[in-house]
């Protein structure tokens, strides 16, 4: 991911030429980034809310192509072009988030490599912050605990949601129980993994985890406004 580390390691040069404290920059820099993803957050969140009101049509379909799985998933595909939903929609935030710590781990694991001839941003890297005695190296379990816990709330709410992909869909059963089972390694995982990487790597992702937590708070709400437009379209029909 060298090509995605070059350019971070600009901005992340430019952003601390300014501020001039390295930890400080690297949670501006999450902001930035999770703010330039919420549009992708919220078009996710409004087409797997739209779901819920097809539910009804694909439970027909698959009781109807029940012995016929092929049939199904082609009139499946009809419906979720006609309503214009997709119920994988899910996993391009969470591919686009884990594209950018692939260039970021690149950029903290090797910033002579990618910082040039900054000398400021080459001492910066192993700076302190708050009680981290070296950004580039990791912090053992204050940081990582607090990432996974982080984790853990904002993958729940994702789920809450709808984001991590809709229920029902065929063939989606499986997919389905394994995301209720990440719920729980995800965040172990992120520990272990934080435990041994860059601590300004574990910044990025605490705070990108804890921004997704408001994040959440925000599409639950506008799920609730999608869903009583529908009642209000119902209620006007009749």
């Amino acid at each position: 991911m060298g090509f995605l580390a070059k350019p971070i390691g600009w901005l992340l040069t430019w952003m601390y030429d300014m501020i001039g404290n390295y930890g400080i920059t690297l949670v501006i820099l999450t902001l930035i980034i999770k703010l330039a993803l919420y549009p992708l957050y919220a078009k996710q969140i409004k087409s797997t809310a739209n779901m819920s009101s097809v539910q009804p049509k694909m439970q027909e379909i698959q009781r109807k192509y029940a012995n016929d799985r092929e049939m199904m998933n082609a009139k499946m595909a009809e419906l979720y072009k006609e309503e214009n939903v997709n119920p994988a929609s899910g996993c391009l935030p969470m591919i686009v988030q884990m594209i950018v710590i692939f260039g970021l781990f690149a950029l903290l694991r090797n910033p002579i490599q990618y910082l040039g001839s900054s000398s400021d941003m080459l001492f910066a890297v192993h700076s302190s912050f708050l009680w981290i005695a070296d950004l580039a190296q990791p912090d053992k379990w204050i940081l990582p605990i607090g990432a996974g816990i982080a984790t853990y709330f904002s993958f729940s709410m994702s789920q809450s949601n709808g984001a991590m992909g809709a229920s029902g869909a065929p063939g989606m059963g499986g997919a389905e129980g394994m995301m209720k089972s990440m719920k729980y390694i995800f965040p172990v995982m992120i520990v272990l993994m934080a435990r041994s990487y860059p601590a300004g790597l574990a910044i990025y992702w605490f705070f990108s985890q804890v921004i997704q937590i408001f994040f959440n708070l925000r599409f639950r709400k506008i799920r609730e406004e999608i869903k009583g437009e529908k009642k209000s379209r119902k209620k006007g029909k009749k």
